[in-house]
């Protein structure tokens, strides 16, 4: 097993390519894994995507309040795209710009979407904006528009991640509100924004509309929003890009952490038990058996804070292929995930590194990057 990766700086790369400095993993595959440094100045990077066209851009969040673009060259374009730095910014630990997804005709029609927490308030605020008429490298920054806006009582468990699912409809990530335990029993009210996942339509309505077939559509049985609750803190979660399903990564409590997978004909309606369950274990409260149970798990002796991953779906690494990789923010350790055939799941440690793993990113050819929250983001690769 792969104990420290190498960083891949050039010189290191020959030594490698000449046999010194090898080191393999076992698992899943023997290969020799590598973090090859893409940029290494950035200020508190949260978050990665690549702009869904031929350009070959990566853009990078920064928690202060900016959006970065990293070029097709490597090169970090010193103007942000967007800078938020007077609407957000760093109140609390877990506060900021923290969250970005382009719509998926951004090619034609320019938009894209961020979650940030206001400046004043510590709120969640998910918004439109449109790339400028003259600059594909910034954003306008008069072009927002708020979608939805959730209060938020304490300044911890924000969530932030956006994306857009395989239906088209975009999916928001939201924290059960803070402090320790869930004292507001957010993750199992079904009447609240709180502790769940969201699924709304952003192409229509005003701000939006409510998908049809949201488990919670008619509002009978809860908010119409929700498409899956019992969550703590779904820090990162990603749909795999070849299946379509989706994998949510829970920030656990004292003892443990979580990922749950949700198969791609899912109706939605899961409920993933906090904060009843804290991963597979009894937190508080009294069993239910409509819990949905994680899929992998491992406790705080390994760790403290999950961050989720991506379903690696590139060419560059063939022994990856079909594996999740997701990682911890306190220890730096990458694991892997898989289904085996006969149905269960198996996950073990792929590498260990130093960083601050506050997210990982994957670009349109399915090759998978770690941002590091001391200012870097690295492709993982092998040589």
């Amino acid at each position: 097993m792969l104990r420290k990766i190498l960083v891949l700086s050039i010189p290191l790369l020959l030594l490698v390519a000449a046999g010194i400095g090898y080191i393999l993993a076992q698992d899943p595959a023997d290969e020799p894994y590598g973090l090859q440094p893409i940029v290494t100045d950035l200020e508190q990077p949260l978050f990665l995507v690549a702009a869904p066209d031929d350009s070959g851009r990566l853009f990078v969040l920064e928690q202060p309040g900016r959006i970065r673009i990293i070029d097709s060259e490597g090169n970090l374009l010193s103007t942000p795209f967007l800078d938020l730095v007077d609407k957000t910014g760093i109140t609390a630990n877990e506060r900021g710009l923290l969250g970005f997804a382009f719509h998926p005709d951004f090619a034609n029609n320019g938009t894209f979407y961020i979650d940030y927490t206001r400046l004043d308030s510590g709120d969640t605020v998910v918004s439109r904006y449109q790339i400028s008429a003259d600059d594909p490298n910034r954003a306008d920054p008069a072009s927002e528009t708020i979608i939805i806006e959730i209060d938020q009582p304490y300044g911890n468990h924000n969530g932030g991640m956006i994306a857009f699912g395989p239906d088209g409809y975009l999916y928001i990530g939201m924290g059960d509100g803070g402090s320790a335990g869930d004292p507001l029993q957010s993750g199992q009210n079904s009447f609240s924004l709180l502790g769940a996942l969201l699924r709304i339509d952003v192409d229509h309505g005003d701000p939006y509309a409510i998908p049809d077939d949201n488990p919670f559509a008619d509002g009978q049985d809860g908010l119409p929003e929700l498409w899956a609750i019992g969550l703590r803190n779904p820090w990162r979660f990603s749909f795999d890009i070849d299946t379509n399903d989706l994998y949510i990564a829970d920030v656990g409590q004292n003892q443990y952490e979580e990922v749950n997978f949700q198969p791609a004909d899912s109706t939605g309606g899961e409920n993933y038990g906090w904060n009843i369950y804290e991963g597979n274990h009894l937190y508080s409260g009294i069993p239910f058996d409509e819990a949905v149970f994680p899929v992998a798990e491992y406790s705080h002796s390994e760790g403290c804070s999950v961050t989720g991953g991506y379903v690696y779906r590139g060419e560059a690494i063939p022994a990856l292929q079909g594996y999740y990789l997701y990682g911890d923010y306190c220890s730096g350790t990458v694991w892997w995930l898989k289904q085996a055939e006969d149905g269960k799941w198996e996950h073990d440690v792929l590498f260990d590194t130093d960083m601050q793993i506050t997210s990982f990113g994957q670009d349109t050819a399915g090759e998978i990057y770690i941002v590091d929250r001391r200012g870097g983001v690295y492709q993982v690769v092998v040589e």
